[in-house]
C-alpha cells in the first residue's frame, strides 16, 4: 500500500473543507446554496410515472413510479424511496466525512432508512390520519478498520447525526412555499 496516497486522503476531508470554513467565517451569505431538482411528466395518460432531474446531473433524468398504496405500480422509485435514499445518502456522506476529521479509520459503513406511511391520510380516507410519513428509521452499521476508544466512537456518532442536514431539515422540519404558475389551453370555438 502506498503509504503517502493514504495520508493524503486521510486529509481530503479537511484539505477541502478547511478553507470553506475560514470563508463562511468571513462570508456568511457565501455559505448560502441552493440544490434543485425538477420533475416533468411522461405520458400524458399516465399519472403513476414520470421523470425527475435533478440539479447536477448533467440533464439525465430518473424514471418515477408511484407506491402501490396510492394505486401506482412501484416499477420505479417512488418519492418516499427518494426521501429514504436522500436521507441514507446523507448521513453516509457525513459519517464518512466526520469519521475523517475524527481520525477514526473506516473499513465499511452502510446507512439502511425506512420511512413508514399510513396512505389512508393521503388518499383521503380518514382525516383524522396525517398526510406524510409518521416514521423513519436509521440503521447504520460501521465496521472500524482499527481499534478506537468509545469516546471518539460516541463523538462519530453524534457528530455524524448533527450535522447530517437532510436529517436535521426532517427532524426539525421546513418552510415550504409552492408558487403555481398556471396556463390554460385556450378553445378554438
Amino acid at each position: 500500500m502506498n503509504t503517502n496516497a493514504t495520508n493524503t486522503e486521510s486529509k481530503l476531508v479537511a484539505a477541502r473543507q478547511t478553507p470553506l470554513r475560514q470563508r463562511y467565517l468571513k462570508e456568511p451569505e457565501a455559505a448560502w446554496i441552493r440544490d434543485e431538482a425538477r420533475a416533468v411528466m411522461g405520458s400524458s395518460a399516465d399519472p403513476f410515472h414520470s421523470e425527475i432531474e435533478p440539479a447536477n446531473n448533467a440533464g439525465k433524468r430518473w424514471s418515477l413510479g408511484i407506491h402501490q398504496a396510492v394505486g401506482g405500480y412501484h416499477d420505479a422509485p417512488n418519492p418516499g424511496d427518494l426521501l429514504a435514499a436522500s436521507l441514507a445518502a446523507c448521513l453516509h456522506s457525513t459519517t464518512r466525512m466526520i469519521a475523517q476529521w475524527l481520525e477514526i479509520e473506516l473499513a465499511d459503513l452502510e446507512v439502511m432508512v425506512g420511512a413508514e406511511c399510513d396512505a389512508r391520510g393521503t388518499l383521503m380516507v380518514d382525516s383524522s390520519v396525517p398526510v406524510g410519513f409518521q416514521r423513519m428509521d436509521c440503521n447504520v452499521w460501521l465496521q472500524i478498520a482499527t481499534r478506537t476508544d468509545e469516546k471518539r466512537l460516541k463523538a462519530l456518532m453524534v457528530r455524524s447525526e448533527a450535522c447530517c442536514v437532510v436529517m436535521q431539515t426532517l427532524r426539525g422540519g421546513v418552510d415550504v412555499k409552492t408558487l403555481w404558475h398556471i396556463e390554460q389551453e385556450t378553445s378554438h370555438a
